[in-house]
C-alpha cells in the first residue's frame, strides 16, 4: 500500500535553568529524573489543548544511564509526569546529541505515520553522574590502535583540533567565549531566555530550600583579561581552558514534536518545521569537526546551501569546534546569525539535554525574524560524531508553498 510521509513540526520546547555541577550547585540534592519530569509537566500545563492521552511516545536521553538517569527514563518520567500508562517511552544515548537524537527519532516515527504526537528531550546531572562514570571501554580500542586514547577525553580532542587547524588560536577562542557570555547576558536583559525556562523547586542540605529561575553557570562581565591566564588542564601550554569551554552542568529539556495534521487538528502552535537532519561519524580524535560534514549532508538532503541558512544555533562544547565550523563555511567569528543568545560556554552544557535547548532558542528567534526562512541546529558528539538539523520558519512568507511539490511517497509500507 502507498504511504505518504507526513510533515513534522516543532510545537514547543522548555528547559530547566541550568545549574553548576558539584556539591555547591543548586541541583546538588535534586534528582535528575525530577528535572526532566518538571519539563514534561510544564509542556502539558502550557498546552491544555493537548490531551495527555494523545501523546504517543516519550523519548528521553541521558549520556550516563545509571541511578536516577536510568531505568528506561522515557517511560518512568512519563508516568511520573502524569501521562497515562498507555503512553510508552524509552531512553537514548548519543552522548551530547541525545536530545537531538530523541527529536529526530520521534520525528521519523511521525513522518512514517506510526505516531502523531511525541515528547522528546534529555537530562544530564553531571554532578551526580560524571561523564564516563562506571564505563568499561573495550581495551581493544587502544591495543589495536583503532583510536588514539585522547578520543575518550573531550578536552583532549579539542586540543587536537587546535593542532589540526593552527589558525584557530587561543586568542580567537577566548574572544569568542567572551562574546558568548555577553550575548547571553543581553538576551536575559531583553527577556528572551526566561520565557522558555521551567522554575524548579530545589532543596540543599546547606543552602536550604529555593527556586531555580535562572541559569547558574553564566559569568556576565567576563573579559579577555579575566580568562587569558586560565590553566590549560588538557595539555601543558595548551589552548583549551575553562573560560573557552562549556562547564560541567546539570539540567533538562523537553519539547513537543507532532505531525502538521495533528497540530492543526488540536490547535497546537507550529514554531518550526523539520526540513532535514543528519548524523555522521568523523575521526574520534577530532570529534569537534563533526558538525561540518553533518551540516553538509543535511544541506544536500534539503536541497539548500549554507547561504540559505539565516540563523545558526551551534552547541559550544568548546570555542575551537565552533570556530572550525565557521571557518569551514566562510562565516565570520562575530557573524550576527550565529548564537544570538549566546551558547553553552555561557549557559553550560548538560550533555544529553543540550540539543533541545538549541531548538527552543532557534524557534524563538524565528518568531523575531520572519525574514529568515531556514535555521540550523548543530553539535559535535563524543567518540567522533556530528549532528545537524535544518528547520523552516513558519513565520516566513514562503512557508508551506513548496510542501505539495516535495511530498514523498514510498511503496510497500504497511502500518
Amino acid at each position: 500500500m502507498p504511504r505518504t510521509l507526513r510533515e513534522v513540526v516543532f510545537v514547543d520546547g522548555v528547559r530547566t535553568p541550568f545549574g553548576k555541577s558539584g556539591d555547591k550547585g543548586m541541583y546538588a540534592h535534586t534528582r535528575a529524573d525530577d528535572l526532566v519530569i518538571n519539563c514534561i509537566r510544564e509542556l502539558l500545563r502550557r498546552h491544555p489543548e493537548l490531551p495527555p492521552d494523545r501523546v504517543e511516545e516519550v523519548a528521553l536521553a541521558a549520556t550516563t544511564q545509571i541511578g536516577d538517569q536510568g531505568l528506561t527514563l522515557g517511560r518512568v518520567a512519563s508516568l511520573l509526569a502524569g501521562l497515562p500508562n498507555t503512553t510508552p517511552g524509552y531512553s537514548i544515548d548519543r552522548m551530547c546529541a541525545g536530545a537531538m537524537t530523541a527529536v529526530t527519532n520521534v520525528a521519523s516515527a511521525i513522518a512514517f505515520g506510526s505516531t502523531q504526537i511525541a515528547i522528546a528531550g534529555g537530562v544530564e546531572h553531571m554532578g551526580r553522574h560524571p561523564m564516563g562514570e562506571s564505563v568499561d571501554p573495550n581495551p581493544r580500542i587502544f591495543s589495536e590502535k583503532i583510536v588514539d586514547p585522547s578520543a575518550l577525553v573531550m578536552g583532549a580532542t579539542a586540543e587536537n583540533l587546535h593542532d589540526r587547524f593552527p589558525g584557530l588560536t587561543k586568542e580567537r577562542c577566548d574572544a569568542y567565549a567572551v562574546a558568548s557570555q555577553s550575548k547571553l547576558d543581553k538576551a536575559y536583559a531583553e527577556g528572551r531566555i526566561t520565557p522558555d525556562l521551567v522554575t524548579v523547586a530545589t532543596r540543599h542540605a546547606e543552602l536550604g530550600y529555593g527556586l531555580a529561575t535562572r541559569d547558574e553557570p553564566p559569568r556576565p562581565g567576563t573579559t579577555l583579561e579575566n580568562i587569558a591566564g586560565l590553566k590549560t588542564p588538557f595539555r601543558s601550554h595548551g589552548n583549551v581552558t575553562a573560560g573557552n569551554s562549556a562547564g560541567l552542568t546539570d539540567g533538562a529539556t523537553a519539547c513537543i514534536i507532532a505531525s502538521a495534521d495533528a497540530a492543526a487538528e488540536l490547535g497546537l502552535p507550529v514554531r518550526m518545521r523539520l526540513a532535514a537532519y543528519s548524523f555522521v561519524g568523523v575521526e574520534p580524535e577530532v570529534m569537534g569537526i563533526g558538525p561540518v560534514p553533518a551540516t553538509e549532508k543535511a544541506l544536500t538532503q534539503a536541497g539548500l546551501t549554507i547561504e540559505d541558512i539565516g540563523l545558526f544555533e551551534l552547541n559550544e562544547a568548546f570555542a575551537v569546534q565552533v570556530l572550525a565550523f565557521l571557518d569551514h563555511f566562510g562565516i565570520a567569528d562575530d557573524d550576527p546569525r550565529v548564537n544570538r543568545y549566546g551558547g553553552a560556554i555561557a549557559t553550560g552544557h548538560p550533555l544529553a539535554s543540550s540539543g533541545v535547548r538549541l531548538m527552543t532558542q532557534l524557534a524563538r528567534q524565528f518568531e523575531e525574524n520572519p525574514d529568515v526562512r531556514y535555521g540550523l541546529t548543530a553539535m559535535c558528539i563524543g567518540i567522533g560524531m556530528g549532528g545537524a538539523v535544518i528547520w523552516e520558519n513558519p513565520h516566513h512568507s514562503d512557508y508551506g508553498k513548496e510542501l505539495a511539490s516535495t511530498t514523498h511517497t514510498t511503496q510497500g509500507a504497511v502500518a
